[in-house]
């Protein structure tokens, strides 16, 4: 017994010189001292030993013990000396981390959903990556047209299908309107679809990356003023009662007839002023916040409609564009949701 208390103190030696840790040194100290450990199995043995080899042996097994003790705290010293500035106390409370919260997007995008689900309309998204021909030729927009020049729209390179044309970054929700039809195939439909979009812009109005919400409505009967109660009804809840929204005469290829709408810009007031200066973001008094119409017949005809018995009317809104109108945010520059300041996140 006395032999092997003695190979047991080499080895507990050998071994503690391989703990250059607090694991290691905790998984040395359950070994030796644990209530499975060595010592104790010593002690197990003693039951029948005579009472004078338990009075010799027991002695040399308790000075092991606390030697093997006083060694294992002086290399628990030793190790929180050498990595004071690594160590962690783990019974210390950790510290907190810091609260995120929903970007401003995001919320906006919540807000255009609510508003337009209390009034029957269904949520629905397509994708982002599109082909030619949903982007353009089913919107009723010619080989010609020069949103289908590549200075205003990605295409991405890969091979053009015959029937759909190149692909491309979705330039806009509209795309979905079609695809919308003809999942549908009959009326009525009543379509709010919210989406990334793609256009090579970028100034205080404009990002290269950017949401659109689009709206459709297709039944009997429909009629453009159905469209204008739709929009101001979302303008007052979106925005307050005091705004004043105008629709201004445009041309677009998917509708007819189109219209732009402007809301009054709420950085100047709707002065066009700011500081004695023009203001930098609307110059006028409005800002257009995207573009509306009726649908037009050919466009119906592409999602399978028949427009001598339906017709409908659609819009597209920017969503970062109706935020920066957001009363009394005045946010004059939307390239500033996307550029990751957290000085500026963390105010909402």
């Amino acid at each position: 017994m006395i032999q092997q208390l003695s190979a047991t103190k080499k080895s507990f030696h050998e071994a503690l010189q391989q703990c250059t840790d607090f694991n290691s040194l905790k998984k040395l100290s359950l070994a030796y001292l644990g209530r499975k450990g060595i010592i104790n199995n010593f002690l197990y043995q003693m039951v029948n030993k005579t009472d004078e080899e338990k009075k010799r042996v027991g002695k040399e097994i308790n000075e092991l013990k606390m030697q093997i003790e006083v060694e294992i705290k002086h290399s628990e010293q030793t190790i929180l000396n050498q990595s004071e500035d690594t160590w962690i106390d783990v019974t210390f409370p950790g510290r907190k981390r810091k609260k995120g919260s929903v970007h401003l997007t995001t919320t906006a995008l919540e807000e255009i959903n609510h508003i337009f689900e209390r009034l029957g309309f269904t949520r629905v998204r397509y994708r982002e990556v599109e082909w030619e021909y949903f982007a353009f030729e089913a919107l009723n927009m010619p080989k010609n047209h020069p949103a289908r020049d590549d200075f205003e729209t990605f295409f991405i390179e890969g091979d053009e299908d015959k029937t759909y044309g190149k692909i491309v970054l979705t330039p806009h929700t509209s795309s979905g309107q079609v695809r919308e039809m003809m999942r549908v195939k009959k009326p009525p439909i009543k379509m709010i679809n919210i989406a990334k979009c793609y256009r090579r812009n970028w100034d205080i109005t404009h990002t290269p990356m950017f949401h659109q919400f689009e709206g459709l409505c297709i039944d009997k009967n429909i009629n453009l003023t159905h469209l204008k109660g739709t929009i101001e009804y979302f303008v007052r809840e979106f925005f307050d009662d005091r705004r004043k929204v105008r629709f201004r005469p445009f041309h677009f290829q998917f509708t007819e007839p189109s219209f732009e709408l402007d809301i009054s810009c709420d950085i100047c007031d709707g002065s066009g002023m700011k500081k004695d200066a023009l203001c930098r973001v609307c110059k006028s008094g409005w800002l257009e916040l995207g573009g509306a119409g009726m649908v037009h017949p050919n466009v119906l005809k592409a999602g399978g409609i028949d427009p001598t018995i339906y017709t409908g009317w659609a819009f597209g809104f920017g969503v970062e564009r109706n935020f920066m109108m957001k009363q009394g945010l005045k946010l004059d520059d939307v390239r500033i949701l996307y550029n990751g300041d957290i000085r500026f996140l963390q105010q909402f």
